[in-house]
């Protein structure tokens, strides 16, 4: 199977000269009203908003404290495990917008990114629609109901009711929104479509073809010039093709462009061009239009496996919920940048967004640093996994969602393969290979350029029809035989040779067995461990297993990412360094008592868990007692140092599985771990004790952001001693204070059982840390945020804020 290339539509960028006036696409997320539960006659345009909330989005009303309380958990709530505790109900929003009398005889369309869930829009009191699903993004034409040169009221109604997810879904417009005014004669929503079917190293074909609209009244002679520009602004081709469009008509203009000496796309050079779409009516331009897209082939065979612009390529992957940690369900720009920056630093190159659509922002970020993406429709069809959930709704919108994933995002170059779903009920019976085949040639027709995948647990024979709807099997948690006892990725290649797998989730316990399957198989084209992210939901699965109970209260979170929900790396992450990278030293310490309390019922083929594990060399009151020692290298072997006498070598290769262990009887100081390869020091890492925490130490991943009223800095605040070592035993309330042009957006600190606010500008440390999130607004200046303990000296931070 080979296939072409992707690209992404950059709605928030086309604009266009025609006539006088300017189309435009504006962001539409300030200013709003929010109610927090029911509002009866909301709808109507002169219902009393003013004593709401005034927010702009991205906004989700799960993450901020029930009213009353500084928390957003309930014991009582009814998501309890599956959405960590927290609640969803109804909410309203409502926002005055004007749209100028010359505007008259445009095209008005509000576009939104992701709604959770059950959306109604009432523009000036007149229903105009509804959508369900809550991942995927819709529009609406409010052209007939816009009043031009006068004021116009919105009103959206959000209904998160009843048992809907299996995760922390979030509540409210968690994205962006938009607002456009075009021309009658403009290029669809989502109507670029533009692919690399033949490349090389001295030439690529560019395939666009692009949807244009007439909705006047008369025949248009349209003429669609598209010109592809390189990375520095530079024009490398063009081409121009025209065509009368009937009135009320639409016409796909089918184009064919020539880049020479072409620059690839790829995780390591992630290039991106961007083709400009520009549509003339009788010479006049009526819109523009860019899309970034990326020249690059791809193709999967059980002989040669994934291969991308020719060449193999292993994909290093991990699963991914929604969720940004302490800001809920709220997509950022910048919150979603930051975890894919960080999902990359620590070894990434794919990753599976489960069991959703992303939001564009993360789809732009991927492309732009260079990873791929699995992207994925639902988690169920019409068998609801659980009562409220989008089986209700299937029947009607499937084909409508699946259009709206693959018709808005098949323009990435990230995106390497559709999933039609995740582990879909009752997959052996008829009905549901049959349902399994219509969505993928579905999917097929609307995008013919990627494979088609489905996630698929309890991995038997009877699922060989429904894998045989697929391009590419998608096998969740077979290194160790789905809750068997042995790989079945061998066993399968055995009965169906020309079948291509890839482990589409795995369990953290098993990286090892996972990624030798990946190595030592081609037709095994990557892995995507069960979760690369820690997220909200499914509390605990991480520690005291899936099967949920009532009791597991207070834990929130799944505690079993790779990385927390504050970015920081956990144990697991450093040892998949280890299987992934080269020169890879961690070392780490098995507590003497339990992190957590044990749960004695957690089934054995729970395996979402990592090694009870700390970086942690601060054991007062078990002096010269045993400790268990771990060191995690990907090289040939590693010495073991306390306080700088030698305690061995041991060989950390393959057979040890890339792990190494000590048992050392404590001693306060320094733990340091030395890695060699070919008897040379290849790299190191070490632990140290602390003394008692004597100040705060602040650090921003970003101390320059843009006063777009958007970005954000992330600050981290450590409690160290005087030597400036942070101590992991500290968990001192943390206060923070701000002054200047932003505001506090987020707290948090990654400890799975804490019931803090995430609003507080306020966190007790974990671990010895806690995380402050800062949003500029619209004015340029300087934010200055203070942290502040009991007993401690305090730290400050400055961040700098620029005209975008």
């Amino acid at each position: 199977m080979s296939f072409g290339a992707g690209t992404a539509e950059v709605p928030s960028r086309a604009r266009a000269r025609a006539q006088g006036k300017q189309n435009s696409v504006v962001l539409f997320d300030a200013d709003w009203r929010f109610q927090r539960g029911g509002a009866q006659g909301a709808e109507r345009p002169d219902f009393d908003d003013s004593k709401w909330r005034k927010l702009d989005l991205p906004h989700d009303w799960s993450i901020e404290d029930l009213p009353g309380t500084r928390s957003p958990f309930d014991p009582e709530a009814i998501s309890q495990v599956s959405g960590g505790f927290t609640t969803g109900g109804t909410g309203w929003y409502r926002k005055t917008f004007a749209v100028p009398n010359e505007e008259k005889g445009k095209r008005i369309l509000l576009q939104f990114d992701g709604v959770y869930m059950n959306a109604d829009v009432w523009l000036n009191g007149q229903w105009v629609g509804a959508h369900p699903y809550g991942y995927t993004s819709f529009w609406f034409d409010l052209t007939d109901k816009v009043k031009f040169g006068g004021a116009n009221v919105l009103a959206v109604k959000v209904k998160n009711e009843g048992e809907n997810s299996r995760w922390y879904s979030g509540s409210g417009i968690y994205r962006h929104v938009w607002l456009k005014t075009l021309e009658p004669t403009h290029v669809a929503q989502w109507g670029t479509y533009i692919t690399t079917p033949a490349v090389n190293a001295s030439s690529a074909r560019v395939n666009a073809k692009t949807r244009v609209l007439n909705e006047s009244e008369q025949p248009a002679r349209v003429t669609l010039l598209t010109r592809i520009v390189d990375g520095a602004g530079q024009e490398v081709t063009k081409v121009e093709s025209s065509q009368t469009v009937e009135p009320k008509a639409a016409y796909e203009f089918n184009q064919d462009a020539t880049i020479k000496s072409p620059a690839l796309w790829s995780p390591d050079s992630p290039t991106l061009y961007t083709a400009v779409s520009e549509v003339y009516r009788d010479r006049q331009l009526t819109d523009r239009v860019e899309t970034k897209f990326g020249v690059r082939t791809i193709s999967f065979d059980a002989a040669s496996g994934f291969r991308l612009n020719g060449q193999p390529l292993k994909l290093k992957g991990g699963c991914l919920h929604h969720d940004n940690g302490p800001l809920g369900a709220r997509a950022f720009d910048r919150a979603e940048e930051r975890r894919v920056e960080l999902l990359k630093a620590s070894g990434y190159n794919a990753l599976r967004l489960a069991h959703n659509p992303p939001s564009p922002a993360f789809l732009a970020a991927c492309d732009r640093l260079g990873v791929m993406v699995i992207d994925e429709a639902f988690d169920m069809w019409r068998e609801g996994k659980n009562p409220h959930d989008y089986h209700l709704y299937f029947d009607e919108w499937w084909q409508r969602d699946v259009e709206s994933m693959i018709e808005r995002d098949r323009n990435h170059p990230s995106v390497i393969m559709w999933s039609t779903g995740n582990e879909i009920p009752n997959r052996d019976k008829p009905e549901v290979v049959k349902l399994a085949k219509v969505l993928g040639d579905y999917v097929r027709r609307l995008d013919p350029t990627r494979p088609v995948t489905s996630a698929v647990n309890d991995l038997r024979e009877d699922k060989d029809p429904y894998f045989a709807t697929l391009d590419v099997a998608g096998y969740n948690y077979a290194a160790g035989g789905d809750h068997m006892k042995k790989s079945l990725y061998e066993y399968d290649h055995g009965r169906v040779p020309n079948r291509v797998m890839v482990g589409t989730e795995s369990y953290p316990l098993e990286a090892f067995d996972s990624w030798m399957n990946v190595l030592d198989h081609a037709y095994v084209v990557g892995d995507f461990v069960w979760t690369a992210f820690d997220y909200i939901g499914e509390a605990s699965i991480g520690w005291r297993g899936y099967w949920q109970e009532r009791n597991f209260y207070p834990w929130n979170l799944a505690y079993c990412g790779d990385i927390d929900i504050c970015g920081w790396k956990r144990p697991q992450s450093f040892y998949r360094d280890a299987l992934w990278k080269k020169d890879q030293v961690s070392v780490f310490v098995k507590p003497p008592r339990p992190s957590f309390e044990p749960n004695p019922k957690r089934q054995p083929w729970s395996k979402w868990h990592w090694l009870d594990v700390v970086a942690d060399w601060n054991w007062k009151g078990f002096e010269n007692k045993p400790l268990e020692v771990s060191v995690y290298s990907s090289c040939e072997e590693v010495e073991l140092f306390l306080n700088g006498r030698s305690l061995g070598r041991r060989p950390t290769n393959r057979s040890t599985a890339y792990i190494a262990t000590w048992e050392v009887p404590y001693q306060a100081g320094a733990l340091r771990a030395v890695g060699y390869d070919a008897g040379g020091q290849a790299g190191a890492a070490e632990l140290r004790s602390a003394g008692e925490p004597t100040r705060v130490r602040l650090s921003a991943d970003r101390t320059s952001v843009k006063a777009d009223g958007q970005d954000l800095s992330y600050i981290t605040a450590e409690l160290v001693d005087a030597r400036g070592v942070r101590n992991p035993k500290a968990e001192n309330l943390v206060k923070f204070a701000l002054e200047g042009p932003g505001r506090i957006v987020g707290v948090g600190n990654a400890n799975p059982v804490s019931t803090e606010s995430y609003q507080q500008p306020q966190r007790k440390a974990w671990q010895g840390r806690c995380l402050v999130i800062v949003k500029s607004d619209k004015r340029a200046g300087k934010i200055k945020v203070r942290a502040s303990a009991e007993g401690l000296a305090p730290a400050e931070v400055v961040i700098d804020t620029t005209a975008p």
